[in-house]
């Protein structure tokens, strides 16, 4: 009642209002490994039009998804995005990278204090010189070999490789291990960018991604998730949120697919914004910052499949835009009753 009083005084709309997208979890529910297989998962399928609710087995995907619907996925990959280090004073550091800004600039997140020009030392002799703070807590570093050249993408990739961590979200509260480099990463990952995995695509095995592609016309995009997908919304009204931005592409058989009239199945919300944003800016590639929401609703895609995500969340608000605040929580409601897995290696829910 207090909520509602003080939504009212403020006169913001419910749909709006921050605190209308909390709610309590059972820690135990947080998953912290997958299911094993990945297509065990259960799959929770809402059907807007009924309203019905169906509970089933990931595997089992393909009998609920329309006959005629084109399937557009993400094929990022994941880097190991995670370093830990030592200040020059011989201090430890851990550095998270976001994103990438040009071809030697990146944005990271680090935790410890360092000042711009002072060098952060990793093992392997990797480097990064810190160049700029910025206002929101993050720097902007360049990496740099044990001889001191400025390293491209591809250099800095085979040192992650070597010594870099996968950057499991910190709700897991386990460091990652060596089995995740492989579970923490779609099978169709292709193209590498992301700190952190397009979760809905994680359900997949190769064998039912290969079923899949026999019964169905599918399509990729890319775009490379940033951590700031783990933000929460902070503003008591969601649309003062200072939403991030992450780089996309779109294949020009892709976006023909958009162009026309078919159906859409997005598989995740990364893919759903982004043929959203191009939708209404028509830019093939680019920085994506789109927001959805019940007040800004998809105007192309038709179906979603995605996971149970973080309270005051962008992502339950973007499920929200599909199913209204209301359905949504009736959703969330019920999938916490039937026990599902929450978060990025939890089960799964289809929007139909």
């Amino acid at each position: 009642m207090k909520r509602m009083q003080k939504l009212t005084e403020k006169s913001v709309p419910e749909p709006l209002a921050t605190d209308s997208y909390d709610y309590r979890l059972p820690p135990e529910l947080i998953a912290k490994e997958p299911a094993h297989p990945k297509d065990s998962s259960r799959l929770l399928v809402v059907d807007r039009k009924s309203g019905t609710i169906t509970h089933a087995v990931f595997r089992d995907i393909l009998s609920f998804i329309p006959k005629k619907c084109a399937i557009i996925y993400n094929d990022t990959k994941v880097i190991k995005a995670r370093l830990f280090g030592k200040k020059e004073s011989g201090g430890k550091v851990e550095l998270l990278i976001n994103r990438q800004l040009d071809a030697e600039r990146y944005n990271v997140l680090i935790r410890g204090k360092v000042k711009p020009g002072s060098e952060l030392l990793f093992d392997g002799g990797l480097k990064a010189e810190v160049l700029e703070l910025c206002s929101d807590g993050s720097r902007i570093v360049r990496f740099k070999s044990a001889e001191g050249t400025v390293l491209d993408f591809e250099a800095l990739l085979h040192h992650l490789e070597e010594i870099g961590h996968v950057p499991l979200p910190p709700y897991m509260q386990r460091e990652d291990r060596e089995e995740d480099a492989k579970l923490y990463q779609p099978v169709f990952a292709r193209h590498e960018g992301a700190v952190a995995a397009p979760t809905a695509s994680l359900h997949f095995t190769e064998e039912l991604f290969n079923k899949m592609r026999k019964s169905f016309d599918i399509y990729p995009i890319t775009l490379h998730v940033g951590a700031g997908t783990f933000k929460p919304v902070e503003a008591e009204t969601i649309t003062d949120h200072p939403m991030h931005s992450e780089y996309y592409e779109i294949p020009e058989e892709t976006r023909k697919v958009i162009d026309s009239d078919r159906e859409i199945l997005a598989i995740g919300t990364t893919v759903t914004r982004t043929i959203e944003y191009y939708v209404r800016t028509r830019k093939p590639f680019g920085e994506c910052d789109l927001f959805l929401h019940p007040g800004n609703p998809p105007r192309r895609v038709d179906h979603l499949l995605t996971n149970f995500h973080l309270p005051k969340s962008t992502l339950i608000m973007l499920v929200a835009s599909f199913l209204g605040l209301e359905k949504t929580m009736e959703v969330y409601r019920c999938a916490i009753e039937k026990r599902y897995r929450f978060y990025s290696y939890g089960d799964a829910m289809l929007i139909l």
